[in-house]
């Protein structure tokens, strides 16, 4: 399971690959001073790409604490000329789009996306699922508690990484039954969950592989890090670095990261490690 194919390729899971965040927005948590028009996004996704990423995930809704849902029509704006251009730039990188609204996945694999990235995980638009299905590419399902808006009011769980476990595998059941062949699972660490929640879940990310499906980890530079280290997220870096090899000795598949080359080193160094 852990090779996805999408428009005729194939992606080998097997060993760990990175994933590049890139921004089509103005306001997500951490830009690192990242320009969202096309042009800007280009050269990033040239960097990211030459440093060693396998993905790059463009996405034009933020999605940070307290951040209302966008309209499609706004998300299209953002992201599709990022997506073209990054495409037609580099048409052989997996691109993956960031997007809860199954109308922005749908075009954005038309302008050249091979992977849809879904925080909702289908729960904010119903046609998502079936979109995904027909497009035919790889879908990535993420546990969120709430919405963006209200995910960080006062998250609760019983027992945070069995619930996280148990709702991902309804919804790799619901992904299988709509026809969705390649699913990839996300914690959502931040999304719903305090720091101890975070760590919990951490500690625990190896039990997902009980779902017989890649996992991803998006640890870059959130507010676990933050917090515990009393930084802000410029300076969380090294944080990210160290709790990235944690995730790879627990087992995951994909690295979301902000920071391609620090993250490529982790992935190295596991390999000699492990």
């Amino acid at each position: 399971m852990a090779i996805i194919q999408s428009k005729g390729r194939l992606l080998d899971l097997s060993s760990p690959v990175v994933m590049g965040i890139l921004n089509a927005t103005p306001d997500s948590f951490y830009n690192k001073g990242q320009l969202s028009d096309p042009e800007s996004l280009t050269r990033n996704a040239e960097k990211m790409l030459k440093d060693g990423a396998t993905i790059l995930d463009i996405g034009g809704a933020s999605s940070k604490p307290g951040q209302e849902i966008m309209s499609a029509e706004e998300e299209l704006q953002r992201v599709i000329p990022a997506i073209m251009a990054v495409h037609r730039e580099f048409p052989e990188a997996w691109l993956s789009v960031d997007t809860y609204n199954a109308r922005v996945a749908k075009e954005a694999v038309g302008a050249g996306a091979s992977i849809v990235n879904d925080i909702s995980s289908g729960r904010f638009d119903d046609e998502m699922l079936r979109t995904v299905a027909a497009l035919r590419v790889p879908y990535i399902a993420m546990h969120m508690q709430g919405t963006p808006k209200t995910m960080q009011m006062e998250p609760h769980y019983d027992d945070v990484a069995w619930e996280v476990r148990d709702y991902l595998r309804l919804v790799v059941d619901e992904c299988s039954a709509a026809g969705i062949t390649d699913i990839i699972v996300d914690p959502g660490f931040g999304f719903g969950k305090t720091v101890e929640h975070n760590f919990d879940l951490l500690r625990s990310l190896h039990t997902l592989r009980i779902l017989g499906r890649p996992v991803l980890a998006g640890l870059s530079r959130k507010s676990m890090i933050c917090k515990a280290l009393r930084v802000n997220p410029e300076h969380a870096l090294n944080g990210t670095t160290a709790l990235n090899m944690v995730a790879l000795q627990q087992g995951a598949n994909i690295l979301r990261v902000h920071d391609v080359r620090e993250a490529m080193e982790v992935v190295r160094l596991a390999q000699w490690a492990f």
